[in-house]
């Protein structure tokens, strides 16, 4: 993955997506051309700079996040809402698999005008494709700060395979990915 700072191209975007276990959320996002970064972190809430601990217990008001850098020329934002979506659960409002609670929640966090009339017109477009027969509760809200995590939960399926692996696994988050989105 090219991590060039994204000043040196002024075309970079940021996307920002709640999806979870932010570690489950770095992999699907981080092979492909056009993404020059993803940071694991939290935004959403009222506490400044969170640790996960508070994250984790609820208090903070934040969600575990992905930031992506992207160059929207290579990797357009509809590529990146289309694999968020099958990443998720959108129909689950307390939380992702086994992870519960509004940190754990589904949110996309726009960060211009663009980014939210995208976002609303893939969430309807799921809404309308009758995949799921209940709503689709992911939020769609403007970014505010993002936190970055603390370094060890940054590449951590790199640096922790074996756990990231059982983790992962024991979660159903891949269970659901091939029921419901695996056609």
């Amino acid at each position: 993955m090219d991590n060039k700072d994204q000043s040196e191209n002024h075309s970079y975007e940021l996307a920002t997506f709640a999806g979870g276990c932010f570690w489950c959320m770095v992999t699907p996002f981080e092979e492909f051309p056009g993404i020059h970064g993803i940071v694991s972190g939290y935004m959403g809430g009222l506490t400044d700079n969170p640790t996960y601990e508070q994250v984790k217990q609820g208090d903070t008001g934040h969600a575990e996040v992905v930031q992506i850098t992207f160059d929207p020329d290579v990797f357009p934002y509809e590529k990146l809402l289309e694999l968020y979506w099958v990443q998720i659960d959108p129909t689950d409002a307390g939380g992702q698999f086994h992870d519960r609670g509004s940190s754990y929640r589904t949110v996309i966090f726009y960060h211009h005008e663009e980014q939210r009339m995208l976002a609303e017109r893939s969430k309807q477009a799921l809404e309308a494709g009758g995949q799921f027969n209940k709503p689709i509760v992911t939020e769609i809200v403007p970014a505010s700060t993002f936190y970055p995590a603390e370094e060890y939960h940054q590449d951590y399926h790199r640096k922790h395979p074996k756990h990231y692996k059982e983790d992962r696994e024991q979660s159903g988050r891949d269970e659901f990915i091939r029921k419901h989105w695996e056609k």
